[in-house]
């Protein structure tokens, strides 16, 4: 295991001709948007996560439970991608055969330039209807957008969906429910695939998503992990770049194509 910038590190990412990235709640930290339990802080700290963050939480209280999504949501509006997202971008752009797999549910990825994002937990992006999910589901921004603050606490009325009229829900995955099969699926079939896999900015704990770099690695990729921390996945993981996703993956990648350009 290394935990400095290998030039090993370069050259395995620029020969790579399959790549998936894998992130984690890591880089939009760095991007100043807290992790889950992180944003259960001032008024919110007076509620379980089960209160929050269930179907059945949603269905006893759906005014506060999308008061508190929708404050996240402008949370996330008010952040920009660091250089983390932006490295990762360049990768998607410079090898075809990349894919994009994170466990957050912002949409920094896609501000920094990356197209096709497999979102693993939804999206604060992607409310959906209760009921059936391939109705269209409107978020309704405010007009005078971030000009109304926002309070923690502040319980706000869900939309309707625009073909039944039932209740709009985050269109993020709540506890006891299962990852999107379409998604999970991809992931699982661009781990199997790849060459190399970047697994930056996750704990390595939370399941199923944390089986896509051991699919990748029992497949023959080649793992890379890019974490301040140790983390469970160092076993899996030929190489352990300690830093932060912005601190390592810009330098990752200047020195992946330089070494390329060299040869």
């Amino acid at each position: 295991m290394e935990s400095v910038l290998p030039h090993r590190a370069a050259r395995f990412l620029g020969d790579a001709r399959r790549v998936v990235i894998f992130t984690g709640a890591g880089i939009s930290a760095e991007s100043g948007v807290p992790t889950f339990r992180d944003d259960l802080t001032g008024l919110w700290a007076r509620f379980d996560v089960q209160r929050l963050a269930t179907p059945e939480a949603f269905h006893a209280d759906p005014d506060l439970v999308w008061g508190w999504y929708e404050w996240r949501r402008r949370r996330v509006r008010r952040a920009e991608p660091n250089p983390g997202h932006l490295a990762i971008a360049t990768i998607e752009a410079r090898v075809p055969g990349s894919t994009v797999i994170t466990q957050n549910v912002d949409d920094l990825h896609e501000r920094a330039g990356t197209g096709a994002v497999i979102h693993l937990h939804g999206s604060l992006f992607a409310p959906r209807c209760v009921t059936v999910a391939a109705h269209p589901a409107t978020f309704q921004d405010p007009q005078d957008g971030d000009a109304v603050e926002l309070h923690e606490g502040r319980r706000i009325p869900p939309p309707r969906c625009a073909s039944c009229a039932a209740l709009v829900r985050p269109g993020v995955v709540w506890f006891g429910e299962a990852l999107p099969e379409a998604a999970l699926t991809a992931a699982v079939e661009a781990a199997a695939t790849c060459d190399v896999l970047l697994t930056v900015g996750t704990s390595g704990v939370v399941y199923p998503a944390a089986e896509i770099p051991r699919i990748a690695a029992r497949s023959g990729a080649t793992v890379i992990q890019v974490n301040p921390e140790p983390t469970p996945l160092d076993q899996v993981c030929a190489i352990n770049l300690r830093g932060t996703a912005a601190q390592v993956l810009p330098a990752l990648v200047a020195a992946a194509w330089e070494a390329t350009a060299e040869r």
